[in-house]
């Protein structure tokens, strides 16, 4: 049984609407069905409510499939954030060849933008657990952070340089 149909039976047990047990919560409806349906799943501190609130422990709330479909979801998710990431690379790139092949300054303003766009993508593009275990990893994390700060820096002085010339 999945974490959502633990949760599902447990609310219909105990005579709570989806409403009633996001208000005990202090969530919303939304978040609750997400859990049900194993869309989304609730952080550590509404785990503990939940566990209070129906009298069960943690363990018996959280089961081996559920920590695998987490994971599952999160890895989806990252690898969406990828593929957002590639192609805001690819239109940086676009924007900022035809600014300076067209002399278009305001072509430059779309590189910014993208690549603001392509630095948000790439920071979730990887799993939240392996985001986890890659700040233990100190140096390699801060160099990756450096690395995504410059060339954000030379767009945007790229950018600054063909509005003012």
């Amino acid at each position: 049984m999945t974490l959502g149909e633990k949760i599902k039976n447990l609310r219909t047990r105990n005579n709570l609407t989806q409403e009633e047990l996001a208000d005990r919560l202090f969530v919303t409806r939304t978040a609750v069905s997400k859990w049900e349906t194993n869309r989304g799943y609730p952080d550590i501190a509404n785990l503990k409510s939940i566990a209070e609130l129906f009298g069960v422990s943690l363990d018996d709330l959280v089961s081996d499939e559920d920590v695998r479909c987490s994971r599952l979801l999160d890895e989806k998710r990252a690898k969406r954030f990828y593929c957002a990431a590639v192609v805001f690379f690819a239109i940086t790139v676009l924007f900022a060849v035809l600014a300076f092949a067209l002399g278009e300054k305001f072509l430059m303003i779309g590189a910014l933008l993208s690549v603001v766009l392509f630095a948000g993508a790439g920071l979730m593009a990887k799993p939240a657990y392996k985001r986890r275990q890659s700040r233990e990893n100190l140096p390699a994390y801060v160099v990756s952070r450096v690395v995504l700060l410059a060339v954000f820096a030379c767009v945007l002085a790229g950018t600054i340089i063909q509005l003012a010339g």
